[in-house]
């Protein structure tokens, strides 16, 4: 068993530190401050080669692990969970699923783009009605001879003004028993006429983040755009997760990091009665809890980056991962602001942003609580994860 970095890693690390510390911290105090992405830097991560990280050179990615996907969220989220939130989106929610699911055709057609940052994709399965329980999706999809039509609404869409391409769920079989075999999955392009999308705003964290809704009037998608088989989709939406749910528990990883960056040299300057509250032993306390966390949390993450490299499906884990890294990470950032006392409380330090942007990832990817039954599930034996299909990569 080995637990060490390759050189290789370490080169990403470092790359993906520098890029989120000279190119999304300077501004991003305003950017927050003002409730806007900048969608600039979406096109540097692609220039920078983040966007094709775990994409086969044969399809223009960099080809490189899963391990260096988790890593570059760390580093990215330890800048802002809106950069993030664009490798989630971007990379595990859309081009993996394409990479897993998409025939060579498709393969061919669409990674190429999204490895270089040319296309931006992002993924839509939540509605206003339909969130944990997304087998009540109400988005339809007829079949009209070589072209299925779209109706219906998306909420919560990060990237949702800016992505090029949409892998979208949809009802292609309203009549089955069993509703999870009626969905399929379509890549839906914003170009498509009847396509519109509009922001969500006041939200309380990640503010730097585009989120929005999407709208589908009698969209017309063609059938060589659907993803998998027809009746695929929830599998299809629930891989999607799989992949999306490792990012976001490598990137809560990076926040613990970034409460650990601005709480050690605060403690050491803050006096109290003449003394940093460095030395005082319940301030040492909650920084020893912050480290604690952060190598609980990539050890997680490295053990599912594992998994996923050696093509073992890890639902199971990556579940662990995002349920523990997340809350570990809402509980780094309220120490955080703890250790700040008033200053905390206000934007003049970063402390207050990454408790509002770390309770989100308590929610999006199956919330807390989703995965606590989850996790119960699967000790009880209530839940076991089926194989990998045979000719289908456990990416």
């Amino acid at each position: 068993m080995d637990f060490s970095l390759s050189a290789e890693h370490e080169l990403i690390r470092e790359t993906a530190y520098k890029f989120g510390q000279q190119e999304i911290v300077p501004g991003i105090r305003e950017l927050d401050r003002a409730h806007e992405s900048d969608p600039s830097t979406l096109k540097k991560m692609g220039e920078a080669g983040l966007l094709g990280v775990s994409i086969p050179e044969a399809y223009g990615g960099t080809g490189t692990d899963y391990i260096s996907l988790g890593i570059v969220c760390e580093e990215l989220e330890r800048a802002d969970t809106s950069a993030r939130v664009v490798m989630s989106v971007h990379s595990g929610l859309h081009s993996l699923s394409i990479l897993q699911w998409g025939t060579e055709e498709q393969k061919q057609r669409w990674l190429p783009s999204l490895a270089s940052g040319e296309a931006l994709g992002a993924f839509a399965l939540t509605e206003p009605n339909a969130g944990s329980d997304a087998v009540n999706i109400s988005t339809r999809a007829v079949r009209d001879g070589d072209d299925w039509i779209l109706n219906g609404e998306k909420t919560w869409i990060s990237l949702s003004d800016y992505a090029d391409r949409f892998l979208v769920i949809a009802v292609t079989d309203p009549d089955t028993p069993k509703k999870a075999k009626g969905m399929s999955a379509f890549i839906v392009d914003r170009s498509s006429s009847g396509f519109s999308s509009r922001p969500i705003k006041g939200k309380l964290g990640v503010r730097a983040g585009n989120t929005g809704s999407i709208f589908f009037d009698d969209v017309r998608v063609p059938a060589a755009n659907m993803l998998g088989g027809e009746g695929d989709g929830f599998k299809v939406a629930m891989s999607a997760l799989d992949h999306g749910r490792y990012t976001v528990a490598s990137g809560a990883v990076g926040i613990i990091q970034a409460c650990l960056d601005a709480c050690i040299p605060y403690s050491k300057d803050r006096k109290v009665a003449g003394e940093p509250i460095a030395s005082k032993q319940l301030v040492q306390q909650m920084i020893a809890s912050m480290a604690q966390d952060r190598e609980i949390g990539q050890l997680l993450y490295y053990k599912v980056g594992w998994l996923k490299n050696v093509g073992t499906r890890c639902t199971r884990e990556v579940s662990l991962a995002k349920w523990t890294n997340c809350a570990a990470a809402f509980d780094a950032a309220n120490k955080a602001v703890e250790i700040h006392g008033a200053y905390g409380f206000c934007d003049e330090y970063p402390v207050e942003r990454y408790l509002r942007n770390s309770r989100g990832a308590m929610i999006y990817e199956g919330t807390h609580e989703i995965h606590t039954i989850l996790q119960a599930e699967y000790e009880l034996g209530l839940r076991v994860d089926k194989p990998v299909k045979p000719g289908l990569p456990a990416v």
